[in-house]
C-alpha cells in the first residue's frame, strides 16, 4: 500500500505508477456494477486484457468504446466480417482477431440469454461478503465461484471467459471487495 504523493491517501499498491490506474482504482474498481451495458463492456475489456497489462486497456478504453458502439449489445451483435476487418485495422484498440470475434460472439450470447438478465446471471455467482484482505498475497486469482461463472458463461456461448478472467470481472464490478484493509476506498456493499 502506498499513498499518492499529492493527496496522502493510502491505496492498493497496484494502482501506483499511473494517474490512470489511480483514478480507475479510486473511482471504479470494486464498485458494484449492475447495468447490462456496463457489464458487457467489462466482460469485453477483461477479455481484451487477457495476457496484457490492464494499463494498456485503460489507455485504449475510449477507443474500444468508439470501436464497439459504446458496447451496445444489439449493435455489436450485428457486426459482420467487414466490421471484424475494420477493427483489425484500428490501431486504437488491441487488434487480436480472436478477442474481437469473442466480443461479437459475447454480444450475441448476451442477446441469447433472452429473459435472463446479464446482471442477474453474473451476480448469481457473487460469493458471500468476506473481510478485505490484509495483503495482496491473500487475493486469489481463481475461486470456486469464478470457475462456476466461467463454466456457465461458456455453456451459454461466451468466449474468453476463463476462471481468472471471471474473477477479475468479479473484482472490477464489485462482486468481491479486494481492496486491501488499509486502502482508503470505503467498503461498498452490493
Amino acid at each position: 500500500m502506498t499513498g499518492a504523493p499529492d493527496d496522502g491517501l493510502v491505496r492498493c499498491a497496484w494502482s501506483d505508477g499511473s494517474a490512470l490506474y489511480r483514478d480507475y482504482h479510486d473511482r471504479e474498481w470494486g464498485r458494484p456494477v449492475r447495468e447490462a451495458t456496463a457489464l458487457f463492456e467489462r466482460i469485453s475489456l477483461e477479455a481484451f486484457q487477457s495476457g496484457l497489462s490492464w494499463l494498456v486497456i485503460l489507455r485504449k478504453r475510449e477507443n474500444f468504446r468508439r470501436a464497439f458502439a459504446d458496447f451496445d449489445v444489439e449493435t455489436v451483435a450485428r457486426y459482420t466480417d467487414a466490421d471484424v476487418a475494420r477493427l483489425m485495422a484500428d490501431a486504437g484498440i488491441v487488434r487480436n482477431r480472436a478477442k474481437i470475434e469473442a466480443t461479437i460472439a459475447n454480444a450475441r450470447a448476451t442477446i441469447a440469454l433472452g429473459s435472463t438478465d446479464l446482471a442477474e446471471l453474473l451476480w448469481s455467482f457473487a460469493p458471500p461478503a468476506r473481510p478485505r484482505p490484509a495483503d495482496l498475497s491473500e487475493i486469489p486469482a481463481v475461486t470456486p465461484e469464478s470457475t462456476a461463472m466461467a463454466r456457465e458463461l461458456k455453456r451459454r456461448g461466451f468466449r474468453f471467459v476463463g476462471p481468472t478472467t471471471a474473477y477479475a470481472l468479479m473484482q472490477a464490478t464489485g462482486m468481491v471487495d479486494d481492496h486491501l484493509q488499509s486502502c482508503w476506498v470505503p467498503t461498498v456493499t452490493a
